[in-house]
């Protein structure tokens, strides 16, 4: 057999461990005899571990004279992680003995020994072998982490020709006694390994992870490396991946303890770095092929590495409601991380809170980071948390509401937006209103905003708000009097649906005076949105219809209407004799709204939506044919014979058929009235007399709600 322990493979590099080397190193062990080489000093049998001292001894610089040319070993040093600074070994080549130094050989005889006696030293020996083999690197005069590099790069080309078992496992075991002394020049010598992925540094960073003494280490290391680089940068994809590795070995969480929150916010940063694209001006401008593709399989892996790590932790129900609920595909997407972020808030809240603190306490440095993805991740994460009563008590409430109040002046959208939502949370943690002639100016302020994010969360925070022991009805109902009937006809289909919404809470909460006749704004407020709500049942958003249907549900049973059957009845069925009893009963309990429910309803007749302006023509059918000639004014009735002339024209066949018999009852209230002063009608009336006013007769509408089966997993067909 070629070589021994003390010599070398004829066919292996400096600094690597060849099966060869350590079957011999095996027999050593197990007493056989082991040829001498022919330039170190005489072999002695290998039992245990403190024989490696004896050999150090023999490292003199004597020896050094006695081989062949001085050839200086190659260098890598550890300073930067980053795979782009630490060179790639070279290919590799047959041994010739006069092209490297003493040193080297040294180095690779050292190697193969410590791999001989891991073989057989256990735990309890390998923190021996590995002091014995930093003294002996350091007694070279060489740059240690160099030599760590040059060991490890041997052990990434000669792992996946060992055999398994136990030569494989001792090749492993040498790596973490490296580990054990000089973690971060080993992460520094893997990491150029782990981008693009490679086979055998993966089966490295499993080995790493699996050593409890060592895992803990390696990973703070990883954690430095992701945290030292920005976005795509290759040190931190390469740390990510490194991380997804060891992460997914089970039991590896466990060595997190002291770091988690950490590790979690700087992996979620990573998303919202990837997902904006952020690059340095050192970092590529293209995604290269040696980059593994385009940034989404990065995306894809930071995504594993987070999932690993919450369900290591006992957190897999977190990682099933992200699933459910569509939060690891918006952590990914550059217009809706912060949207993913709030999600698992949430759902950490829910079912991890033992981590709350910690995150809590790490997110508010990071409040006023001057790099952007850290700030607006924190503030996301921080505003999550407020749903949590305890983690919110971290901080006294007028400091948490005086910092949220600070978002509202920031001139950017998305920051105000998180302070609205933070608002919401915090009025829903309260078991009673407090600060609100702080809250109140705040979200009411935001419902004028451009942006449909302000709008929404203000409509949010104002229903948790509405929700609460004590909420002022009285006061709410009287300053979204004015506001609030514009946003149920915005063009934005979640503000609509919203502020439906926040109109079937406020009549909820305020029932009980309205059945005694009191909530004089109450009252108001909802017989000016009837018209608008009995309309939105037709809507295209299929979230405002039936946010609509909802909402007068809560009307009927509020103000005693008894329609709850009829207007269910319209919203899925759109049946015309429903929606004629609802009609009859409002104009006789309302006779001298009648007039502004028709101005209103008059409106809808321009909407671009077929279905409304088809609604809008019956529904002043019914309304007409159930009022009294002497509750309509004549410029009303004429206005609207005008405009139902213009839609009997209209492209949609359904609208057009409506408008004509819509036109009709019109015709016939004007009749009714007597008035010669209008000749459209008069001419209109000579030509359609009818000795009474017949019941109007409207065609089944070819518009209606689609159902969301889907919700029960009965998909619709297509």
């Amino acid at each position: 057999m070629a070589g021994g322990v003390w010599g070398r493979g004829r066919d292996g590099p400096v600094g690597s461990l060849t099966l060869t080397a350590l079957a011999e190193g095996i027999r050593a062990n197990q007493g056989q005899p082991v040829g001498p080489s022919s330039t170190g000093p005489q072999a002695e049998p290998l039992e245990v571990v403190p024989e490696a001292e004896t050999y150090i001894q023999t490292l003199t610089p004597a020896s050094e004279a006695q081989l062949g040319n001085e050839v200086q070993p190659p260098t890598a040093g550890s300073e930067n992680c980053s795979p782009q600074d630490v060179q790639e070994p070279g290919p590799e080549r047959p041994y010739q003995a006069s092209q490297y130094s003493w040193e080297e050989g040294a180095l690779a005889d050292l190697a193969l020994y410590t791999a001989a006696c891991l073989e057989e030293a256990g735990y309890a020996g390998t923190q021996a072998t590995a002091l014995t083999l930093s003294s002996a690197l350091e007694a070279q005069g060489q740059r240690l982490e160099d030599q760590v590099h040059s060991l490890v790069r041997g052990l990434l080309a000669q792992v996946p020709s060992l055999a398994e078992g136990r030569p494989r496992r001792a090749a492993l075991r040498v790596l973490s006694a490296l580990a054990l002394e000089h973690a971060q020049d080993v992460v520094c010598a893997l990491l150029p390994s782990s981008l693009p992925p490679d086979r055998a540094a993966a089966e490295l960073w499993r080995s790493l992870s699996r050593n409890q003494r060592v895992n803990g280490q390696v990973l703070v290391q990883l954690l430095w490396a992701l945290k030292g680089t920005a976005g795509p940068e290759p040190g931190a994809l390469a740390a990510t991946r490194a991380l997804g590795e060891m992460l997914a070995v089970s039991g590896c969480v466990g060595a997190t303890r002291g770091f988690y929150p950490h590790l979690l916010l700087a992996l979620v940063t990573q998303l919202h770095e990837l997902a904006q694209g952020v690059h340095s001006p050192e970092s590529p401008k293209v995604w290269e092929p040696s980059h593994r593709g385009p940034p989404h399989s990065h995306a894809s892996c930071t995504v594993e590495a987070l999932k690993a790590l919450l369900t290591g932790d006992g957190g897999r129900m977190v990682v099933t409601c992200m699933e459910q609920a569509g939060g690891w595909r918006r952590l990914v997407g550059a217009h809706t991380h912060l949207e993913g972020v709030l999600l698992l808030a949430s759902a950490m809240v829910a079912h991890a809170d033992h981590h709350l603190r910690g995150l809590f306490a790490d997110l508010l440095p990071r409040l006023r980071s001057t790099n952007e993805p850290h700030r607006l991740t924190a503030m996301a994460f921080f505003t999550g948390l407020l749903q949590s009563r305890p983690t919110a008590r971290l901080l006294r409430e007028d400091v948490i509401l005086e910092r949220l109040r600070t978002w509202q002046c920031d001139p950017e959208p998305t920051v105000r937006w998180l302070g609205l939502l933070g608002l919401g949370h915090l009025a829903m943690n309260r078991g009673k209103i407090r600060h609100v002639n702080t809250l109140l100016p705040v979200l009411l302020r935001a419902l004028g905003e451009g942006d449909a994010r302000l709008v929404g969360a203000a409509l949010g925070a104002l229903r948790r708000l509405l929700l609460q022991p004590g909420a002022p009805v009285r006061l709410l109902s009287s300053e979204l009097r004015p506001r609030l009937p514009p946003l149920l006809d915005d063009a934005r289909d979640s503000v609509r649906a919203s502020a439906v919404g926040l109109l079937g809470t406020l009549v909820r909460r305020g029932q009980r005076g309205l059945r005694l006749g009191l909530r004089g704004p109450l009252r108001k407020l909802v017989l000016q949105s009837l018209v608008p709500l009995l309309l939105r049942l037709h809507d295209s958003s299929q979230d405002a219809a039936e946010s609509s249907e909802w909402t007068l549900a809560r009307c009927d049973q509020a103000l005693r209407w008894g329609l709850l059957e009829e207007m269910v009845t319209v919203a899925h069925y759109d049946s015309p004799e429903a929606l004629s009893r609802v009609c009859h009963r409002l104009v006789q309990r309302y006779p001298s709204h009648v007039k502004h429910f028709l101005s209103q309803t008059q409106g809808y007749l321009r909407s671009p939506q077929d279905p409304l302006r088809r609604a809008a023509t019956v529904l002043i059918g019914f309304l007409v044919y159930h009022a009294s000639p002497s509750g309509v004014s004549q410029d009303l009735l004429d206005s609207l014979f005008q405009d139902l002339g213009q839609l009997q024209g209209d492209p949609e066949s359904a609208v057009s058929a409506a408008a004509h018999v819509t036109a009709q009852q019109v015709a016939l209230l004007a009749r009714a009235q007597v008035r010669p002063h209008r000749p459209s009608l008069l001419r209109f009336i000579r030509q359609h007399s009818y000795p009474a006013r017949p019941h109007p007769l409207y065609d089944d509408s070819p518009f209606l709600r689609r159902s969301r089966a889907s919700q029960w997993n009965c998909p619709e067909p297509r």
